[in-house]
């Protein structure tokens, strides 16, 4: 099994399927990885050599932001938005959707289960 960024790959996927295991690579970026690295993407996993894991190993630590690094400065970003208090900042905070959608209904994702609020009633019909 081959290890990469602190991730163990799944022998049995191709290559350009088994890199996306790591956080920060999508399937277009595993096929120009291993585009750089001179492997085929229809190679499985299991199938790499050490010395084949090593090139991929090498482009990545020396191209990509991934996993930890990846992660860490998502949030840093995130921190930055509430911190100087920008409405996208507020949303995070308030653990609302941040890019515009809808909270009347819907939203759960963001908002959790429902908390019924009390003495809250529907408007009455009006004659």
């Amino acid at each position: 099994m081959a290890r990469i960024s602190g991730v163990d790959l799944p022998k049995n996927k191709r290559a350009e399927y088994g890199l996306t295991y790591i956080y920060g690579i999508g399937h277009a970026a595993a096929v120009e990885i291993l585009g750089k690295a001179g492997i085929d993407p229809a190679k499985h996993i299991g199938e790499l050599s050490d010395e084949e894991v090593a090139r991929i190993r090498q482009v990545i630590t020396t191209e990509y932001k991934v996993e930890g690094a990846l992660r860490s400065e998502n949030q840093m970003n995130i921190k930055r938005l509430m911190d100087i208090g920008s409405y996208r900042g507020l949303r995070h905070r308030r653990g609302l959707p941040v890019r515009g959608q809808r909270t009347r209904t819907n939203s759960r994702t963001r908002k959790g289960k429902r908390r019924t609020v009390a003495g809250k009633k529907k408007a009455a019909a009006k004659k």
